[in-house]
């Protein structure tokens, strides 16, 4: 087993702390808005279509190898996997069991295979008009909110160009006339062999990928990777055929050249910003297979950082 590392009582509340008051800035307005019945079409989608709850996303731990001292450390025995010892509370390696060696087994494979290809930036983010072309305007996804240039001039830009989606969760939304309208055809069987690492949907995937190896995944990751998953969802709502000028977000028109060429600069921006995340997922998936006792590698990154994706 691998030497521990022991976080003093006064450290770890210092990140716990510092994490949750991070997350409550998007967890807080979320559940503003869900005690009014008021829905965001750009920032719900975070927390309804991922899986990982509000409060578990507040929620601080420290990842495998990690002895947290002090006597207010067993409240952590309150939940499953971990133990206490002489030293402290810790994640217990048993915990790792068969189902969560498979998971990081998959996400170690998907995430090496991304990594290895270089990113593809020519999608423009069509993925989200072909999720509405040719449907009635009442029936589409976000049907709250206006199509920027009307049914007939979003089947337009669709029918214009090729669609180059290769990310299966976002193919499986097409509507049936978009589907042969796109150069590839992603399954679950093929993911491993078509996600590319300039794709908007396989960056903000990596929160999933993060909280699915929960708690063998320090928050500060989970953390970072929601942070991304949070900005990159912001360009993939702007570069949408929806009008979300009422909810502040100015539209990167990927009709014109113009906006083409700004939201493949943002798109290579966002690919620069998750390399380092997926790499510290695949260190991880690594140690975790080897010795799920082991400490994580690295101190916790500094999260003061955006990157700027103001295409």
């Amino acid at each position: 087993m691998s030497a521990l590392v022991v976080l003093a009582e006064a450290d770890w509340q210092a990140r716990e702390r510092a994490h949750a008051e991070r997350m409550r800035a998007w967890t807080g307005p979320h559940q503003e808005r869900r005690a009014r019945d008021e829905k965001h079409p750009v920032l719900d989608f975070l927390f309804t279509y991922y899986s990982h709850r509000p409060g578990h996303l507040e929620r601080w731990q420290p990842g495998p190898g990690v002895v947290l001292a002090g006597a207010s450390a067993r409240k952590f025995l309150d939940r499953p996997a971990y133990v206490e010892t002489d030293a402290g509370v810790l994640l217990d390696p048993a915990a790792f069991t068969g189902r969560r060696a498979r998971t990081a087994e998959f996400v170690l494979k998907l995430l090496s295979a991304t990594a290895s290809r270089s990113p593809r930036l020519s999608c423009f983010g069509l993925h989200e008009w072909a999720m509405v072309y040719r449907e009635p305007a009442d029936s589409v996804r976000h049907a709250q909110v206006p199509l920027r240039l009307g049914s007939a001039g979003t089947d337009e830009v669709v029918e214009s160009m090729d669609i180059r989606c290769g990310h299966y969760d976002a193919f499986r939304f097409f509507t049936d006339p978009a589907r042969p309208r796109n150069t590839l055809a992603p399954t679950r069987e093929s993911q491993v062999a078509l996600e590319q690492p300039g794709c908007l949907h396989a960056n903000m995937d990596l929160f999933k990928w993060a909280y699915k190896l929960d708690p063998f995944v320090p928050a500060e990751l989970v953390g970072d990777c929601f942070a991304l998953a949070a900005d990159v969802r912001e360009l993939d709502m702007r570069a949408s055929p929806y009008d979300l000028a009422d909810y502040g977000y100015r539209p990167v028109p990927i009709e014109t050249a113009e906006g083409r060429a700004s939201y493949a600069r943002a798109q290579a921006g966002f690919a620069e910003r998750a390399a380092p995340l997926r790499a510290r997922l695949i260190g991880l998936c690594r140690a975790l297979l080897s010795d799920p006792a082991k400490p994580p590698e690295t101190a916790p990154e500094s999260p003061d950082y955006r990157a700027d994706n103001s295409a």
